[in-house]
């Protein structure tokens, strides 16, 4: 068509050039007929470069896509809509939601996605792009909503520590919403996890507490055991005889010095321990 529509332009012109050398009207008419001819069907070509499409439509009818690069020529009273098929992020804004025990969190996430159907994109949206950010932050809504954000029951999954498991559940609501437009998502993450303003000392101070109290268990874990191994050495080494009084004073003192935050000063005891 090229070739084509290139002697189309080289007949046009001649034919009027000796139309206007020869004052024939009816050659000149012709030249000129065949010149708005190759003008019109020019219009006709287009290029795509890679990773774009282009949407046919001619008179309101849907004609066709074309996906592939190069250079391309169509009816020229066709209607083209260029869209790109390149990967885009979405990196969505801060959103405060209330997740599964209503504590109020900020989370936000960043999506790949990319138009995998341009006919879809085109015309059962409104606007595919605007469709792709309000669904994005209805999902992340509802996602944020169906986890705590931690310290969960026993094996339950949290937005803190369960971040594969989060990200995939994403994934797959945004896939079944934004199908309908003709997008594929390839990624979903979340990008940003933290307790809203209102509450964050409050949590912080829990996670304090719940930090002291096990280490606190784990001392205490270990001077038990500390204890019961001196005393069953004791005992079988036969080094000294306690009755259960001074067992319990030993036990006592074991645990003053073990399990104490300052340092002990001991008191050495120069005389019998039964006066």
């Amino acid at each position: 068509m090229l070739l084509v529509t290139a002697a189309l332009f080289g007949g046009a012109i001649a034919l009027f050039v000796a139309g206007a050398r020869g004052r024939s009207g009816f050659e000149m008419a012709v030249g000129v007929t065949g010149l708005i001819t190759a003008i019109v069907m020019s219009c006709g070509f287009f290029t795509l470069q890679p990773n774009e499409g282009a949407v046919l439509i001619l008179f309101g009818a849907y004609r066709g896509s074309v996906r592939a690069s190069g250079f391309f020529f169509t009816n020229p009273f066709i209607k083209r809509l260029k869209i790109s098929l390149r990967a885009r992020n979405l990196n969505s804004e801060k959103l405060k939601v209330n997740e599964k025990r209503g504590n109020p969190i900020e989370i936000a996430a960043v999506v790949v996605w990319r138009v995998q159907d341009t006919a879809q994109a085109m015309f059962d949206v409104d606007n595919y792009e605007n469709y792709v950010k309000i669904q994005s932050e209805s999902a992340v809504r509802h996602v944020a909503s169906s986890y705590a954000y931690d310290d969960g029951e026993p094996n339950e999954l949290t937005l803190r520590g369960g971040s594969e498991e989060v990200s995939a559940a994403l994934t797959r609501e945004l896939q079944e919403r934004l199908a309908k437009a003709g997008v594929h998502v390839e990624e979903a993450r979340l990008t940003h996890l933290a307790y809203a303003p209102e509450i964050a000392q409050a949590m912080l101070r829990r996670q304090q507490a719940e930090a002291v109290i096990a280490a606190r268990q784990k001392i205490v874990h270990g001077a038990v055991s500390m204890v019961e191994m001196a005393l069953n050495e004791l005992s079988s080494k036969r080094v000294v005889h306690l009755d259960e009084e001074r067992k319990a004073a030993m036990v006592s003192n074991l645990l003053v010095v073990l399990c104490g935050e300052s340092e002990a000063h001991p008191v050495i005891n120069t005389g019998t321990l039964y006066n």
